[in-house]
């Protein structure tokens, strides 16, 4: 990954396939790459998380500083996960990187009521971001799966893992941003609809 970008267009892709690291060229349309770019749109939405808090009061950007460090981190993951993807040589993504997942999860969680209700993607920008991200995230994971079993030499097992976990990471913090923000989660009211009864 010491490669410096010089030259941005190449024109090599016009025929519709793209290089690997190994040198070989590949459809764009290939498995590998629609989880690249499931990846990718997911590091994004991430960015996006990001900008958000970034752009809050100096009063709430505080309440929101480990958070930024954690969002940061997951970018950098999503990072390695398109490098493990382009060399299937480079191992970016281990087991410690799915435990500290973990232990953010059940760090939020400690936090949170306990949930009684389904929760709908929705609520302030910021929290529907969350979800947005989340779900990118669990599309990517299905495009991964699909991979595996077409290639099993494509993806690691970590990887899987990981997105597997994200995709929770993300539920449990749409939770806790709108605890710290003191916005409101939207639940599922089953009532709502009756009116079509």
């Amino acid at each position: 990954m010491g490669n410096r970008l010089t030259k941005i267009y190449t024109r090599t892709g016009d025929d519709g396939t793209t290089g690997l690291a190994d040198g070989s060229r590949v459809n764009k349309s290939d498995l590998i790459f629609v989880v690249m770019g499931d990846v990718d749109e997911l590091n994004a939405h991430i960015g996006m998380i990001l900008a958000q808090i970034e752009g809050l009061t100096a009063e709430k950007l505080e309440a929101f500083s480990t958070i930024s460090i954690s969002l940061s981190t997951v970018q950098h993951l999503l990072f390695n996960v398109g490098g493990e993807l382009a060399m299937p040589e480079y191992i970016g993504i281990s087991e410690a990187h799915i435990s500290w997942l973990e232990s953010e999860i059940d760090a939020f969680n400690e936090e949170l009521p306990a949930l009684k209700d389904f929760i709908l993607p929705a609520g302030s920008t910021l929290v529907s971001q969350i979800h947005i991200a989340r779900t990118v995230c669990r599309r990517a994971e299905r495009q991964a799966v699909n991979l595996q079993l077409n290639n099993k030499e494509a993806i690691s097992a970590n990887v899987l893992k990981l997105l597997n976990r994200l995709s929770d990471w993300l539920f449990v913090l749409s939770r806790y941003c709108a605890k710290v923000e003191g916005s409101k989660e939207v639940l599922w009211d089953k009532t709502i609809l009756t009116r079509f009864d």
